[in-house]
């Protein structure tokens, strides 16, 4: 086992103190240099580099990416949408989750339960473009029933960050 990710406490997901550390310092800002993150982190650069890899070749950090604002890319129309479909068998399921993981202007696709079949979470232009994404994702999908959007007239919080054990945000360990 590497030294690195020897346990010192048993938070929740194995992660040790340093781990945690990294994790939170990288949800902020996963663009600084490894030499910021290892100063920033109290480890030696070797280390947070070290640790870093290890976390993305686990799978704990799945990407890094950058965050756009809508209205600088022309895409300010935020809605939330919800989609029932009238079949819910797994192919049926599978089919649409489909379609809307391959439609760009789809943000975000949740298969929710109980309640409507999908959430899905749609930036676009303006009206006219939702109403084209409306006309190709909903209306020509035979097995779509009921289609409910919700716009967004502002936005009150985006945030990507996940809440870790023993930071800001965190949720509180069990006793």
């Amino acid at each position: 086992m590497n030294s690195d990710f020897a346990p010192t406490q048993s938070p929740p997901g194995g992660f040790d103190p340093v781990d945690l550390r990294l994790l939170a310092l990288l949800q902020h800002d996963a663009a600084q240099s490894n030499l910021a993150l290892a100063a920033a982190a109290g480890v030696s650069p070797a280390t947070a580099l070290r640790r870093v890899r290890r976390l993305v070749e686990a799978g704990v950090i799945e990407r890094q990416v950058a965050l756009l604002a809508p209205q600088a890319v022309g895409v300010p129309l935020a809605a939330l949408v919800e989609v029932t479909l009238d079949r819910q068998g797994a192919e049926h399921l599978d089919a649409f989750e489909a379609r809307a993981v391959a439609e760009p202007r789809v943000q975000q696709a949740w298969r929710v339960s109980p309640g409507p079949d999908f959430v899905l979470v749609v930036q676009v232009a303006d009206m006219t473009a939702y109403h084209a994404l409306a006309q190709g994702l909903f209306t020509q999908d035979a097995n779509v029933r009921n289609v409910k959007a919700y716009f967004s007239v502002k936005r009150a919080k985006f945030e990507t960050a996940l809440p870790l054990p023993g930071h800001a945000g965190a949720a509180p360990a069990p006793a």
